[in-house]
């Protein structure tokens, strides 16, 4: 009854349930999970064109100010209390953010964060880093490039969380440092994965993007470079859809030597998705089913040297026909799958690896333009400043006498305005010179120091109003850098078509046997030898033998029903029993 619902309503109120409200799921989803979504979108799972998550840009920004650019190194418990001005989140999840991007970890190409201490390894799951209290950090040589210029108003600040310090939307990045470095990250309905590529050959990539527009860039970026190494079966159809549409998979496999004098294999990288864990979990497995029987031992021999897997094999073992087997049932072949979701402006999108590029060049266009307006302003206003000077510095007799004349200190500047109609700035400017510099030699320089910025600001205007020469920058940056942070590729190619299939076929023992099968549908297999040992077959009260055949261990069986269906079995599959 109303009156019953009504009391039922009025009793969960009292008991501080809250009222029943019926509300429309399509609202529900918009008012409660659509801004959920949208903050996991843009605030914390998607790159920008800077390369960076929102967690990445803070910890390094707060790094940045903390002065740990080419200075000594601090602990890292200091680092992630300071970031939690900017990233308010618990220590363990900034922690982890940084440990993501340091040299100890191993994950990246060219690590962001210089560490020392244990910082564990991404390629074990069990080798844990230590906390930040034991271990200490400071930003790598390479940040330089990503900072370079931040103060004068390449990027745009925002406030942080509180209202307290101003923060960096994106940092004005001298290298496209997305495609350098793998990104991965979950949102809420999309995902991004990019893959790492060479240095060396994204900066060639771009400068061939810079003097030609419909440059074919896979000629010098071959292929991704991942920092475990390993080696990439290249498949030019896959690759090109990459590259295209920035989605696809790449086969990456471990690498690996024979040792002939201990007849072991020793694997040195695995590919960027597994562990050694897993691989050494995923072989015992095979050779416990009898699917893998040349392998005697395998065990974890990682150590100061890097990663290092060894296999002992049995006598006469073919090495390379068992790594083949190994590289099908094993993860020391795996697929990295590519999604090349990036933040543009706010707005997600998939872009291929030349449209990224592009991107990324219309980003560092707006960079440069900046700097140069901000160089050119500074220059200006200093401009300014020397002209009020030189009229001064002509009858400076008269400067001194204004000045010695004026009662109060609060009309010099008025009184050196009238006298010489100059403005507030350059009569300030004036009235701060010390008296020591009030010499022929102060005055030279000066004036030579006005022909320079004369120069300097042609200069720069030419600069403004030609976007061939601010691309002529950034292809000059660009050369700079990868002279000085390149390194050769890590992670070999073989085609596709050079690799040789070897069928994993597994050896089943051949032996004679007999099957029983009786009225009740038990089944048995025994030996000859057992039979003779106890011909007595035991069966359940009432049961009875139905077939009694001779057979052998390598044969197929049907088994056919009451219900007009077969079932195919092999004899193998069936234990021996007595």
């Amino acid at each position: 009854s109303k009156k019953e619902n009504n009391s039922d309503k009025n009793q969960g109120i009292i008991n501080g349930a809250g009222e029943i409200v019926e509300q429309e799921i399509a609202n529900t989803l918009e008012q409660n999970y659509m801004p959920y979504a949208m903050s996991v979108i843009l605030s914390r799972a998607i790159p920008q064109i800077d390369g960076f998550k929102p967690s990445h840009r803070k910890l390094l920004y707060t790094m940045y100010k903390m002065g740990l650019l080419n200075s000594a190194r601090t602990k890292s418990a200091n680092i992630v209390g300071q970031t939690m001005k900017l990233n308010p989140h618990g220590d363990s999840a900034i922690y982890d953010t940084m440990v993501r991007l340091s040299r100890g970890y191993e994950a990246l190409l060219h690590p962001y964060v210089d560490s020392k201490g244990n910082f564990g390894k991404f390629y074990s799951r069990d080798m844990m880093c230590a906390a930040s209290r034991y271990t200490e950090a400071r930003l790598d040589n390479i940040c330089e490039e990503l900072f370079k210029d931040i103060e004068k108003n390449t990027v745009d600040f925002v406030n942080n969380y509180d209202n307290t310090l101003k923060e960096p939307t994106l940092l004005p990045a001298s290298f496209p440092s997305i495609l350098v470095n793998a990104n991965t990250g979950i949102a809420v309905g999309m995902a991004s994965s990019i893959c790492p590529f060479n240095l060396r050959e994204v900066c060639k990539a771009t400068i061939m993007l810079i003097k030609n527009p419909d440059a074919d860039i896979s000629k010098v970026l071959l292929a991704p470079d991942f920092n475990g190494g390993g080696i990439i079966i290249y498949d030019e159809k896959s690759m090109m859809d990459i590259y295209e549409t920035g989605r696809g998979s790449i086969k990456v496999r471990a690498r690996y030597t024979y040792d002939k004098t201990e007849n072991c294999i020793d694997i040195s990288s695995i590919p960027p998705t597994t562990t050694s864990e897993a691989i050494i979990e995923k072989v015992i497995e095979m050779v416990k089913k009898g699917v893998i029987k040349e392998i005697s031992d395998v065990r974890d021999e990682t150590g100061i040297d890097g990663l290092k897997i060894t296999i002992d094999l049995k006598r006469n073992t073919d090495a390379e026909k068992l790594m083949q087997k190994l590289y099908r049932l094993t993860p020391l072949e795996d697929s990295f799958s590519c999604n090349f979701n990036v933040l543009i402006n706010g707005t997600p999108k998939v872009l291929g690896v030349k449209a990224l590029l592009e991107e990324w060049l219309k980003f560092r266009l707006d960079c440069v333009k900046r700097r140069t307006k901000f160089d050119l302003s500074k220059q200006k206003s200093k401009m300014h400043l020397l002209a009020g000077l030189k009229k001064i510095l002509v009858d400076i007799d008269k400067a001194i006498e204004i000045i010695k004349n004026t009662k109060e200190e609060s009309q010099v500047v008025p009184n050196l305005m009238a006298g010489f109609s100059i403005d507030e700035l350059q009569a300030d400017y004036v009235a701060e010179i010390k008296l020591r510099h009030l010499n022929r030699e102060y005055i030279l320089k000066r004036t030579d120091e006005i022909e320079k910025l004369k120069d300097s600001i042609e200069q720069l205007e030419s600069i403004l109003s030609d976007e061939i020469k601010v691309k002529e920058i950034i292809a000059q940056e660009l050369c700079y850098i990868s002279e000085k942070y390149g390194k050769p590729r890590k992670t070999m190619l073989i085609y596709k078509e050079d690799i040789k299939n070897v069928d994993v076929v597994e050896e089943i023992p051949e032996y004679p046997v007999h099957l029983f099968l009786t009225k009740n549908h038990y089944f048995k297999k025994i030996t000859p030898q057992s039979l003779r040992m106890n011909s007595e077959q035991k069966l359940k009260d009432g049961d009875e033998i139905l077939q009694s055949i001779e057979a052998n261990n390598t044969f197929d069986l049907l088994f056919f029903t009451d219900k007009h269906q077969v079932y195919k079995a092999k004899v193998s599959e069936f234990q021996d029993v007595k």
